[in-house]
Parts: structure tokens; C-alpha cells; sequence
């Protein structure tokens, strides 16, 4: 597959466009919207052909799909834009601003015969898949979970401190917290989250939340203010999981999963894995085979649900029901 990257960001060149070019697939085309910085990004990156706009880009038949790191109020107009011209997408989290905005955005690819999944690539690590086996065959019923992602955003002029461009931390890492709360335990039944814009930017730089399910609850929490904390920790009635750092891990390092039950600790550890290459892989294979992406629909509209529910009970002051209507 010949994946056209929407410009220079730094996810996409740190991380996405090298794990393109680590597996089968190609990182064919660049485009940013200064034409020069286009061409010198491609040649240091060894990417075939540059364009001077992103829709020069989706115009180039030999384009198979597109990866999309734009900002997050980007996301959906230039999505759709991809599919017009026939490309799969790929495209960062969160999909959309909210819940509404990504059904949408999900049926406009549907009419137009292109695939479309949300990229959250912890979840194609095998740590993240043992992870939830163990809680599935080897531990009792879960209890509770305890997870958090947040780092110290120093750049005040970063665009995810900007409101215009759906910035805050959950948006940012909040959205990792609340698909790990949801992994293990599925849909809250309701929240209740308090946000804090401690900047006057406009939008969260902490935010703190409970889920509420039948007979257990998930505290999430995010921040851009706080020392670098990414984890997830599962209680359940005969004993705990555990993963730290769980959502950003570093690809050439291994990494560790614990888990303790019937007064034994096991602690498994896992190689070096690229997650951003085998999430491009998963996806690629999904297009091929013309099934829907391990990533499906419901599992994005469900994490967009959450997180609207996060906003609204912080709007509010109180606990909110979880909006099951938009499938």
C-alpha cells in the first residue's frame, strides 16, 4: 500500500512514516502547505514525491490511503476530502470533536467505499493484547481500573493548547485513558469529571474523571501539567494487572506487564515491538480483505461518547448518563 502523509508533524516523522517504511507498505507521498518544506521533509525522509497542498496530494491517482495527523479540528474536513478521491484513511485520534462528528464522518466513508479507522496504536502492541487476555482467562471479575496518561506541555504556543484547533488534554491523552478504562471494562453507564484550564488557553490542561458501571468504576485522569505519567491499572476481585508506561512506548526498548493472583506474582516481559508499524499493517490488511479494522466503528463512537460525557458533566458540575444513541 502507497500511504500519502498530510503534512509534517511530528508524529508522522518521528514515528508513523518509519514504521511505514519498516514494513511492507510505502511511505509514497508528503504534503504540507509550504511546497519547499514539503520537498526537503520528503528528501530527508526518503519519501518519493512532495506536494505543496494536501489536496495536490489526494489528486495522485498512484495514492492508495492517507494517514492523517493533522490537528483535531482538521481531522474530519480533510478525511472526507480523502475519501472523494477514493484513499482509506487512516487517521490520529481523537477521529472527531465528539460523537456526532465521527458517525458522520464513519458514514461518508461508508457511501464512499473507503475504510476508515482511528489510530491508537498501544492497542495493536502484544502487551496490550496479553494484557486483556489475562483479564479475561486468568483473573476474576474486574473491580475497578485506574488509569492515567498526562506530561508537562511546556510550548505555550503548542497547538494542542489551542480551542479553535480542539486542543486540551483529553483530546491529547485523556482519549488513551478513557480506551483503556473501556478496554477492560466497556461502556460507563456515567461520568463524573472535573477539567481545569489552569493557562487560560481555553481548553483543559487537567482533567479527572469516574466512570460508573454496574459493579465497578474506572477513575481516568489526563494533564499537561504534570510529571510524565502514562499507566493502567486493573483491580479485580482475586487479584490486579498492571502496565506502566502502557500507551507510549518506546519501540526499540522492552517493556514489562504484571499481574498478581492467588498470592503469586507474574511479571512477562515483551520485546522491542513497533506498534505504529503494526498498526499500519493491521489497517493495510483490513483494506486488502475488505473487512472492517480491528479499530471498528463502535469502539471509536464509543470512546467519543465518553469523552462528550466527560465534557458535559465538567460543563455541568454533575454526573452525566453516557449518550448510547449515536451508533
Amino acid at each position: 500500500m502507497r500511504f500519502g502523509i498530510l503534512s509534517t508533524a511530528g508524529i508522522a516523522l518521528e514515528s508513523v512514516v518509519p514504521a511505514i517504511q519498516r514494513s511492507e507498505h510505502t511511505a509514497f507521498a508528503l504534503a504540507s502547505r509550504d511546497g519547499s518544506r514539503a520537498e526537503r521533509v520528503a528528501r530527508e525522509h526518503d519519501i518519493p514525491r512532495a506536494y505543496g497542498s494536501y489536496e495536490a496530494l489526494l489528486a495522485d491517482e498512484d495514492v492508495d490511503a492517507v494517514y492523517n495527523p493533522l490537528p483535531n479540528a482538521l481531522h474530519a474536513e480533510w478525511t472526507k476530502r480523502a475519501a472523494d478521491h477514493g484513499k482509506d484513511v487512516l487517521c490520529e485520534k481523537p477521529l472527531t470533536g465528539d460523537a456526532t462528528a465521527a458517525r458522520e464522518l464513519f458514514d461518508y466513508c461508508a457511501e464512499r467505499d473507503v475504510t476508515l479507522m482511528e489510530a491508537f496504536m498501544y492497542r495493536f502492541h502484544p502487551r496490550t493484547e496479553r494484557a486483556v487476555d489475562v483479564v479475561e482467562r486468568e483473573l476474576g471479575t474486574v473491580t475497578s481500573v485506574d488509569t492515567a496518561f498526562s506530561f508537562r506541555l511546556d510550548d505555550e504556543e503548542d497547538i494542542r493548547l489551542d480551542p479553535d484547533l480542539a486542543g486540551g488534554s483529553v483530546m491529547d491523552v485523556g482519549c488513551y485513558a478513557v480506551n483503556a478504562a473501556r478496554l477492560f471494562l466497556g461502556e460507563p453507564r456515567r461520568v463524573s469529571a472535573v477539567t481545569v484550564d489552569d493557562r487560560n488557553a481555553g481548553v483543559d490542561t487537567a482533567m479527572a474523571a469516574v466512570f460508573e458501571y454496574d459493579d465497578a468504576t474506572a477513575r481516568v485522569a489526563s494533564g499537561f501539567d504534570r510529571a510524565q505519567s502514562q499507566y493502567y491499572r486493573v483491580e479485580t476481585e482475586d487479584g490486579w494487572l498492571q502496565a506502566d508506561p502502557a500507551f507510549g512506548t518506546d519501540p526499540t526498548e522492552s517493556i514489562t506487564l504484571e499481574w498478581h493472583v492467588d498470592g503469586r506474582t507474574v511479571v512477562e516481559e515483551f520485546e522491542p515491538v513497533d506498534h505504529y508499524r503494526v498498526q499500519v499493517e493491521a489497517f493495510a490488511d483490513s483494506v486488502d480483505a475488505g473487512e472492517e479494522p480491528r479499530i471498528t466503528r463502535g469502539e471509536t463512537l464509543g470512546n467519543m461518547r465518553a469523552i462528550d460525557a466527560i465534557y458535559e458533566s465538567a460543563a455541568s458540575g454533575e454526573a452525566v448518563a453516557v449518550d448510547s444513541d449515536v451508533q
